[in-house]
């Protein structure tokens, strides 16, 4: 077993503290990474105060994981010491469903092994990205490409993927009208990816102040939806709507500005159940999707889509003692547009 330092949440809603713990052995298809940096999700703090009701303590958050790698397996061959790597939300799945097959081990039907506060095989719980190391199977490990920085690439392996693969599901590209809900983590990320597909993108925003930030990331307009009149002018007028939001908030004010046949898709996940009126969806044929992360085969293509269009997340770079710090600047909003822990801090 292999001594780990981490940070972490010994019970629920309790502050991060540190935490040492061992990851298990290098086996024949496993890649150990030494974590350089790993990002700061609002499901961090979703699950450390158990909002979904599935967390398991003490909890080692953290899944968006970038560093080198360290040491690889006698049967590995997609790595080698010394390559940039990284870790999603998710490191195993069972291989063999039709989800897993078809490159959605998001979506498996065995169980995916979430990269923390999940429980492996062996009856382990998994712990996350808060840490020096970790080691994974090779077929969940990622090549970060050379042109990305590891800091900025660390959060497109939650907020980039979450955003990329909706925006690819639903062929959103060219001549399409698409409004982004909110402009944090998620959002932000939005917004890059689409412009680099050659969308047409409006940022719906509950504050005026993110406007000239929303331009500056790509955006092509901006709507305070605090403003009655803007609710009604916009009215049909969007092909898609990703909505990135994570606090509660009414769907069918959005749902109301998708031109028929229109598709509103959520990405954000409230802790708390949201009404939708039925009138919102049948007078115009619109839908209400959803969307999870993405598999593992999208997840590197986004990876590579971003190096191409040298799309980075928007950062603030944080030491691992400022954490909890962190986490009440997410939930205040006060963070453009993700933190990311130098993991050279743990040490």
């Amino acid at each position: 077993m292999l001594p780990t330092k981490g940070y972490a949440a010994i019970a629920v809603k309790e502050k991060l503290q540190p935490f040492s713990f061992e990851r298990r052995d290098v086996g024949p298809h496993d890649v150990l990474i030494t974590i350089s940096h790993c990002g700061i999700c609002h499901s961090d703090i979703h699950q450390t105060r158990d909002e979904w009701g599935i967390a398991l303590f003490p909890m080692v958050p953290g899944h968006e994981i970038v560093g080198t790698v360290a040491q690889v397996g006698t049967a590995v061959t997609a790595f080698k010491v010394d390559d940039r790597a990284g870790v999603g939300c998710f490191v195993d799945s069972c291989r063999t469903c039709t989800a897993c097959r078809e490159g959605l081990e998001q979506y498996c039907d065995g169980g995916t092994l979430w990269t923390y506060s999940g429980q492996d095989k062996e009856g382990r719980i998994t712990r996350g990205g808060y840490s020096s190391q970790i080691v994974v199977d090779e077929h969940y490990v990622f090549r970060i490409p050379t042109t990305l920085s590891l800091a900025g690439a660390a959060p497109l392996l939650c907020a980039g993927i979450t955003t990329y693969s909706p925006l690819r599901q639903w062929g959103v590209g060219r001549y399409h009208k698409l409004a982004v809900v909110g402009l944090g983590g998620l959002g932000h990320m939005a917004v890059k990816i689409a412009k680099a597909m050659g969308t047409e993108v409006t940022v719906l925003s509950a504050s005026e102040k993110k406007r000239e930030d929303a331009k500056r990331l790509g955006a092509a307009n901006f709507a305070v939806t605090s403003n009655p009149q803007t609710l009604t002018k916009l009215q049909g007028y969007f092909d898609y709507i990703l909505d990135t939001v994570s606090a509660p908030h009414d769907y069918n004010t959005y749902l109301n500005l998708l031109k028929t046949d229109g598709t509103m898709i959520l990405v954000g996940a409230p802790e708390k159940p949201t009404p939708v009126q039925a009138f919102s969806l049948i007078f115009k044929r619109r839908r209400l999707a959803g969307s999870l992360i993405g598999g593992i085969k999208e997840t590197q293509e986004m990876l590579d889509f971003c190096a191409q269009h040298r799309i980075e997340s928007d950062i603030e770079l944080i030491p691992i003692q400022q954490v909890n710090e962190a986490y009440e600047r997410v939930i205040r909003s006060d963070v453009r547009y993700r933190f990311v822990i130098d993991m050279a801090s743990l040490k």
